[in-house]
């Protein structure tokens, strides 16, 4: 069940997009604008996710509760989640925008995988 539960974390982050619709979000009141009211889905994997202001990540992926706290370091959005037992690592990941339905999330600070995630 781990090593599923590892290949579903590790797919969540690994969808390709061309990098040139993509701008970057560099501070903390920019994303917050963008994801205010707001949740971010990736139906490739059942995610729903809702990013608070107050630092809190709460939703579910593949039917299965998410939970996080985030905060916004030198440009970056930096997590930690707990997938119902599974540890996430905290990572710090850059943010980019595409119009006002699209956020793509790259671990690593821009250096990993990335996953993009509609607004909703």
């Amino acid at each position: 069940m781990r090593q599923f539960i590892a290949l579903a974390v590790s797919m969540l982050v690994s969808t390709p997009v061309a990098a040139a619709e993509f701008s970057t979000v560099s501070d903390k009141d920019t994303f917050l604008s963008l994801i205010e009211g707001r949740q971010l889905l990736l139906t490739t994997w059942d995610v729903a996710l809702t990013v608070t202001p107050n630092g809190k990540i709460t939703g579910n992926m593949l039917g299965w509760d998410l939970t996080g706290s985030w905060s916004w370091k030198d440009g970056y959005f930096c997590r930690e989640m707990d997938w119902s037992g599974y540890t996430i690592d905290y990572n710090c990941q850059l943010v980019e925008v595409k119009g006002t339905t699209s956020l793509r999330f790259t671990v690593d600070q821009g250096a990993g995988k990335s996953a993009v995630f509609s607004l909703q």
